[in-house]
């Protein structure tokens, strides 16, 4: 059949006013029709089945309702009326394809079906139409046009398949309303196409059924039927904004608690605290406690982090359980709690609620059969006396908390104005920590490790110091842990090491020359960059001997066994730095293949009056026998300590006695007044650190 004569049939057929009508019902109910389909596709549960049925309503009316707008348009010869039950049978018809075809396409994020949702849709279309027209009771015998029935078939179930095919796929934020016009247009092409298939020969007397539906009745149902699009519509309104301000509560949700622990977070913290502060009563304080919790990363090192999980948890719970109505906690960090208290009255109930916090944390949590206990170092700060706003309060007690955390495990501290002093002139110490490199301003200082029995050299340790322009020299104990705090230390180590493997090729004699890593430099490549450095300064590799901390290795065992290999596949010992003072554990020392242990010197200094301290060596040292790892002592400073070293079969000594830290330059310069022999050069140290 021509175009023009589907065309024709517009104008000729039909009084336009009517296909204003179905026209406009036809668009709003396309749209709506697809902006639910989309949502189908988003949800799912018992909202996505809702959202379907709503789908299949105002789908399959819009289609019903368009027909029959457009119908009562159509300008045929004689009387007309529509049979009821094919009517409404068609509604049905109308409403369960939209359903099935809207379900089928919303089985699944790819493939096929999706279409094929679409073409069942534009067949329902078609089996609406062709049973409304046999609903339709006219004055004539009709004769059907087969190719133009067929026509309207494919234009209705392509339509229905690309309107489908946009809303499940698609490329930009338009294609939403194109599937809303593949809708329209699968919809008005088979009607159109499907009334041209139609032939009316006149023919009077024609009787309408008994249940034949007048013109007038049809119109209150399609009017009825608008309105429920429009009700329909209304309620599909209220869904998204319904489901608009459920995501926002959510948002709101995400952004102000913190998910592990369900208490407020930081935004959360500020939100509660800020109210507090201009609501309360004049004549009453308001107390910020931080709290850090001591020992945590022991656990979370030693157990995984499920294990600190459930201990933050527990902690949380434990704390909110006990919560009174003007008190309530926030976890701002990792291992970081704040409780605050409204309405104080005397500095005493601060003090009481922070010993409260304080005893609440340190009772153990039950974990897989374990008892796993931290401690909390607290700080405080209190509204109005130590600040005026929530920023104001909440560094304040971090910087009280920060003391409290130097004076050692479990202690509280209250603000001080001083601590702003000393708060300021470390982030002024880190500015210069980070110009320090580039201006030249640290040195290496050396110290001589002996022979206990013998006294000769054997190597030396590679000392970092720094020589600020203005405050002079600052002690390593301030800027090395500032310095792992900012990352600075993987340039500074890297500093370290290729300084001193350069300075020990220097030297005449082929001493070993021991350096200090830190945790953070084994994340970095380390064996690649010694052997780099190795080759650059021509340093033997059995000259160089890399230091590690348990600590340091401890986080990631796998990876740091690997770089332990890898050094030692180099040709370079690595010695265990500080034992004593961290883990200290024999399956350490039996998993990483140290050539060496180092005792630390706070152990030394007191094996003379502590029984504790003079255990622990000789234990060290019998350990290093079993394991044959050899053990040097730190902190040698007097005869006794020597004395007690030699009895207990220690092999090598650094200290004091031996010689004080020195610039490479007099150790250079020593070496080359004095001779070249070991035994010489140590007594000639020995001399220098008698007469120091």
């Amino acid at each position: 059949m021509p175009m023009l004569t589907i065309l024709s049939c517009l104008p000729a057929d039909h009084d336009l006013r009517y296909v204003a009508a179905a026209l406009l019902v036809c668009v709003l109910g396309s749209i709506l029709s697809m902006r639910l389909l989309a949502r189908v596709r988003r949800n799912t549960g018992l909202r996505r089945f809702h959202l379907l049925f709503l789908a299949g309503l105002v789908a399959g009316g819009t289609v019903w309702t368009t027909h029959f707008a457009a119908i009562l348009g159509y300008d045929a010869p004689g009387s007309r009326s529509f049979e009821a039950g094919l009517t409404f049978a068609s509604l049905g018809l109308a409403v369960a394809f939209s359903w099935l075809g809207f379900f089928i396409t919303t089985r699944t994020q790819r493939g096929p079906l999706i279409e094929i949702g679409g073409a069942v849709f534009g067949f329902g279309i078609a089996a609406m139409h062709y049973t409304g027209m046999s609903a339709l009771n006219l004055d004539g015998v009709r004769t059907w046009h087969a190719p133009a029935i067929l026509l309207s078939l494919v234009l209705a179930m392509g339509f229905g398949a690309v309107a489908a095919n946009r809303i499940a796929r698609p490329v930009t934020r338009f294609c939403k309303y194109g599937g809303s016009l593949a809708m329209v247009l699968a919809i008005l092409s088979l009607h159109f196409t499907g009334m041209a298939a139609l032939t009316l020969a006149p023919m009077a007397g024609a009787d309408a059924p008994a249940q034949a539906l007048s013109d007038s009745v049809m119109l209150i149902s399609i009017v009825t039927g608008i309105g429920l699009i429009m009700a329909m519509a209304a309620s599909a309104y209220m869904i998204d904004m319904q489901a608009a301000q459920e995501a926002v509560e959510g948002y709101r949700q995400l952004a102000l608690q913190d998910p592990l622990t369900g208490l407020p977070n930081r935004n959360g913290l500020g939100q509660r605290l800020a109210p507090l502060l201009t609501e309360g009563d004049e004549t009453a304080h308001l107390v910020v406690l931080a709290i850090d919790l001591d020992r945590f990363k022991d656990i979370n090192d030693a157990h995984g982090h499920a294990a600190g999980d459930a201990v933050l948890t527990a902690i949380a719970q434990r704390i909110a359980a006990t919560l009174q109505p003007n008190e309530f906690l926030a976890r701002i960090g990792g291992d970081e709690f704040v409780a605050v208290k409204a309405e104080i009255f005397a500095r005493a109930e601060a003090a009481k609620f922070a010993e409260r916090m304080r005893m609440l944390v340190l009772t153990p949590v039950e974990w897989e059969e374990r008892s796993l206990s931290v401690g909390c170092s607290i700080g405080i700060a209190l509204y109005p006396e130590h600040g005026l706003s929530s920023d104001e309060l909440l560094t304040r007690a971090d910087l009280a908390m920060y003391r409290a955390k130097s004076l050692g495990q479990g202690k509280i501290c209250t603000y001080e104005p001083s601590m702003d002093e000393a708060s300021r002139r470390r982030a002024e110490l880190a500015i210069d920590l980070k110009r320090a490199l580039v201006r030249n301003e640290f040195e290496l200082h050396y110290q001589v490790q002996n022979d206990t029995q013998s006294g000769e050299i054997i190597g030396f340790e590679a000392l970092l110091r720094w020589n600020h322009p203005v405050k002079g020299r600052v002690p390593p104990n301030d800027f090395i842990p500032m310095a792992e705090q900012t990352g600075l230390i993987v340039d500074i180590g890297d500093w370290v090491l290729r300084t001193a493997c350069a300075t020990a090729a220097s030297w005449s004699q082929p001493f070993k020359v021991a350096v200090n890593v830190a945790p953070m430099q084994l994340n970095h490549d380390l064996p690649k960059r010694v052997a780099e450095v190795l080759r650059e300064t021509g340093l033997a590799p059995e000259r160089l001997e890399i230091e590690l901390t348990e600590t340091g290795i401890i986080a990631d065992r796998q990876h740091a066994l690997q770089v332990m290999q890898a050094l030692k596949a180099i040709g370079v010992t690595v010695a265990m730095d500080d034992f004593g003072t961290g883990y200290s554990s024999l399956s350490t020392l039996q998993v990483f293949p140290f050539d060496k242990i180092k005792v630390d010197k706070s152990f030394i200094q007191s094996v003379e009056t502590s029984v504790h301290a003079a255990a622990i060596v000789k234990a060290t040292l019998l350990l290093g026998r079993s394991l044959n790892i050899p053990v040097l002592a730190e902190g040698v400073e007097t005869e006794q300590h020597l004395a007690f070293l030699r009895e207990e079969g220690c092999t090598s000594v650094q200290g004091f006695l031996f010689g004080k830290p020195m610039p490479h330059e007099a150790i250079s310069r020593m070496i080359r007044e004095v001779g070249d022999a070991p035994a010489v050069v140590a007594e000639a140290l020995a001399k220098n650190a008698a007469a120091a």
